[in-house]
């Protein structure tokens, strides 16, 4: 077995969560955290995580309402809470990484920026695959979130919502703008909606929907952060995609003049349907930034 094999592990963390991640990659080389997003889980980063192991120590875990990590039943279902187990993870992991670069998609941003405010120093670079910190990456699908928010979290708007977690909304998350659907294979979707259809589950994703608006409210401290550390940032971005639009990409530019943004022909899930394309410009951009 070589560190190319990618590892399938459980860590349980003292603070009662116990969390499934996956691991590749020498862990003498430089880290790379993958912060995946909605609705899936390191499951996306299976075709990724090979081309960075060559390279790095990858470390790819399921947040919390996601994959096979499973919670406390007192769990509080938010972001803070989800970064706070990602934190906690990462300093009790066997041979926890002194500083890392982040790759940050969808729920990852805002996992991502909350362990980088946190902890500045630890944070090398970052890899934003349409991961969002602008009002300007929030496209018209968030127009039913936004009514959550304002319903202070009311049943209509909840139920409003409940359309979305099923495989309809699911399958559109991975091929709405993306322009060959055969780049997008059937275990994605299905192995995500089998977790959603988790009894108890989409109550959850609906209050973690609810809670995204926390997410807005902090994204002038991020933009903060960026202009502060001028940390290296990619924004690979697949530019079809309906939910963190390409200007949300571009944004970047404003507070970190030196970051690259590359947008591609792909929808949200780009690292599905352009996973070579997306990790050929991850090493390149990493062998120069960290």
């Amino acid at each position: 077995m070589t560190f190319l094999t990618t590892m399938t592990k459980y860590l349980a963390l003292s603070s009662g969560e116990n969390i499934f991640y996956r691991e590749a990659g020498s862990p003498t080389s430089p880290t790379i955290v993958l912060l995946h997003g909605f609705p899936s889980s390191s499951h996306q980063f299976r075709n990724l995580i090979p081309i960075l192991a060559r390279h790095y120590h990858v470390i790819a875990p399921d947040l919390p309402a996601f994959g096979f990590t499973s919670v406390p039943s007192n769990y509080t279902y938010s972001f803070d809470s989800i970064a706070n187990s990602i934190d906690t993870f990462l300093a009790e992991i066997p041979n926890p990484p002194e500083k890392h670069s982040i790759y940050i998609f969808d729920y990852g941003a805002p996992t991502g920026f909350r362990l980088a405010l946190k902890h500045p120093e630890k944070i090398q670079a970052i890899v934003s695959q349409n991961g969002n910190a602008y009002v300007e990456g929030l496209g018209a699908f968030w127009d039913p979130v936004k009514q959550l928010w304002a319903s202070n979290n009311s049943a209509p708007a909840r139920d409003a919502l409940r359309p979305f977690l099923e495989i309809d909304g699911t399958k559109m998350q991975y091929f709405q703008g993306t322009p060959d659907p055969s780049t997008v294979a059937p275990e994605s979707y299905t192995l995500d909606q089998a977790l959603l259809d988790r009894p108890g589950n989409k109550e959850i994703q609906l209050d973690i929907f609810y809670d995204y608006r926390n997410n807005v409210e902090l994204y002038p401290q991020w933009q903060e952060y960026l202009r502060k550390t001028q940390v290296p940032l990619l924004a690979v971005w697949g530019k079809n995609d309906p939910i963190f639009i390409a200007p949300g990409a571009e944004a970047f530019k404003k507070d970190l003049p030196n970051a690259e943004v590359k947008l591609l022909d792909a929808g949200h899930f780009a690292v599905e349907s352009n996973t070579v394309e997306i990790g050929s410009l991850m090493v390149e951009f990493l062998k120069n930034g960290i």
